[in-house]
């Protein structure tokens, strides 16, 4: 019960974090279903997309109406991604042999792959988090490289269908720098692509594969949507830039731990 409240906590901080600072608190959607819920890698990562997917519909609404977001791009560029995660969660998450690789006394199982992974791609997030946004400038550029922008799509579908987060932090640095797009923009454009990402990959892929616990999984999504419209609130009386820097550190934290947890205490 208690490890239930507290699961239940950190689903509140998923969507206050992400209501603050508009980015980032899904990171610990993963950890919270893996650990404290005891969920294996593959319904972790399926309800973790749930949640990311949810709470990015709320976040690209409010972005559509600051007129934020480039719905041309979020088609072709998210169309490729929407394949990725869909096909990515319906055959190869099944298909993943449960021993990865074995050599000598090392084993490297599935669910070592995915969370591995997963803390990998937690760094680049934190670094995202820490360095100054006035770091980040559009280049601007002539004429859309279509070809590019679908294999970025496919790329970062493929991700997020593996390790059951947004891809935020990877999807914002590639529509800036292959498309020239403004931060702002690049970020309500991201948001409305992780929702389309996040949301159909579960749909397409895990609810048709798995069994999934509804009753459990929108309790938990209501719980993270109420910290997220509180966060969206609060976020006019703190200092944005000075959250990420603080959310930067505790995303690194997690990813040492999730690596600990997967590769030292085993």
């Amino acid at each position: 019960m208690i490890i239930d409240l507290v699961g239940y906590f950190f689903g509140f901080c998923i969507g206050f974090i992400f209501g603050l600072i508009g980015a980032g608190g899904s990171i610990l959607a993963v950890p919270v279903f893996a650990y404290l819920f005891g969920y294996d890698e593959k319904v972790a990562t399926a309800y973790s997309l749930f949640v990311v997917g949810s709470t990015a519909v709320v976040g690209a609404i409010r972005q559509h109406f600051k007129q934020h977001v480039n719905w041309k791009l979020v088609f072709v560029f998210g169309l490729p991604a929407v394949a990725a995660v869909s096909l990515t969660r319906r055959f190869l998450i099944p298909a993943l042999p449960e021993i990865m690789v074995q050599w000598d006394q090392f084993i490297l199982t599935r669910r070592m792959f995915i969370f591995g992974l997963f803390s990998t791609l937690m760094i680049p997030t934190a670094i995202h988090m820490l360095r100054s946004s006035k770091q980040v400038a559009a280049i601007s550029i002539e004429h859309l490289s279509i070809p590019l922008i679908v294999l970025q799509g496919l790329f970062i579908g493929g991700l997020t269908g593996l390790v059951g987060v947004g891809g935020g932090f990877l999807i914002i640095p590639a529509l800036i720098y292959l498309t020239g797009i403004d931060m702002k923009s690049a970020v309500g454009t991201s948001m409305a692509m992780i929702a389309f990402n996040a949301l159909l990959g579960f749909f397409i892929g895990d609810a048709m594969t798995l069994s999934i616990e509804w009753y459990f999984l929108s309790g938990f999504t209501a719980v993270a949507l109420f910290g997220l419209f509180l966060g969206t609130y609060l976020s006019n009386f703190f200092n944005a830039f000075r959250l990420k820097k603080i959310f930067g550190f505790f995303v690194l934290l997690m990813a040492c731990f999730v690596f600990v947890m997967e590769f030292v205490l085993v």
